[in-house]
């Protein structure tokens, strides 16, 4: 209530004035001068934002379960409208308190105990909207609607205690057969890479075996050939009378074994034709020396 004289309103302050008794105009922040006996009834209001309590209700809900509910209103005076909150009613906060409470069952009453349970901000935005539309006509705004706490009956209580103790029991069952499968799943791969790291280390190594095997292979066969190339090269300058001696021990120790029949190649005869021209040579010249 404003005094007469100079009053100084504040920043979040509006004055509504009377005068005669009668509403006449809202002034703004400042000194202001309120006559006496001319402007009486003159009264300051507050905009900013005030929470209103609303105390723990039982509410039915849709398939008649009881259930204990409190929440906060949050509201102000509007600006524009500060006229309103004087002339239109006694005390907007009481009457929000009264109003929040009747809204409540009605919303609640609309919903399952499952969605009252799980849908706060479902019921925080219908109570706003509803109390809303009423306290617009007191020039008073609902900012919003924050529920406290909910609170079901004890045998509802209970129940879902042991629902959710069952659901935790759930869940530690699917985790645990969620990591025994990773776990296989684990093994199973770094079996199947080392089967793979196994099987390329088996083919690297028939791999490199082969290969060992044609690089002597090659080097056999080149040892051969150069060895047969030197023994014809040195068979080729051999004189044939060393030949066909050698022939001759040959045969000189095919003859100390105890077998009866020999066989001899065509070639020999060529072998020994050298020797024989030697022998007959040999012949004549002593021939010719006795005459």
């Amino acid at each position: 209530m404003a005094v007469w004289g100079l009053n100084v309103i504040k920043q979040y302050e509006r004055l509504v004035l009377f005068t005669f008794g009668s509403f006449t105009e809202v002034r703004q922040p400042g000194i202001r001068w309120i006559w006496p006996f001319i402007n009486n009834g003159s009264t300051t209001v507050d905009l900013r934002e005030v929470p209103v309590a609303i105390p723990s209700q039982t509410s039915i809900t849709r398939d008649n379960a009881p259930i204990n509910i409190d929440f906060f209103v949050y509201m102000r005076v509007m600006e524009d409208r500060p006229e309103d909150t004087i002339l239109n009613i006694s005390d907007y906060r009481s009457a929000a308190q009264a109003l929040a409470m009747t809204t409540l069952r009605a919303v609640v009453g609309e919903m399952d105990l499952d969605d009252v349970l799980s849908k706060r901000e479902r019921i925080n935005g219908a109570l706003q909207t509803k109390l809303d539309e009423v306290t617009a006509n007191w020039g008073v705004k609902v900012t919003r609607v924050e529920i406290k706490e909910v609170e079901p009956p004890r045998d509802v209580q209970d129940a879902m205690n042991r629902q959710l103790s069952a659901e935790r029991t759930r869940r530690a069952a699917v985790t645990e057969a969620e990591g025994q499968r990773d776990a296989e799943i684990n093994r199973a791969e770094g079996e199947r890479r080392s089967s793979i790291l196994r099987a390329e280390g088996t083919k690297q190594a028939a791999i490199l075996e082969a290969e060992g095997e044609q690089q002597a292979q090659i080097l056999r066969a080149d040892g051969f050939s150069d060895a047969m190339t030197r023994i014809n090269a040195v068979a080729s300058q051999a004189d044939p009378r060393t030949m066909s001696l050698q022939y001759f021990e040959t045969l000189k120790e095919m003859g100390a074994g105890a077998s009866t029949k020999f066989i001899f190649p065509l070639e020999f005869t060529s072998l020994l034709q050298p020797f024989m021209n030697n022998m007959a040579s040999s012949t004549d010249g002593g021939s010719d020396s006795n005459s």
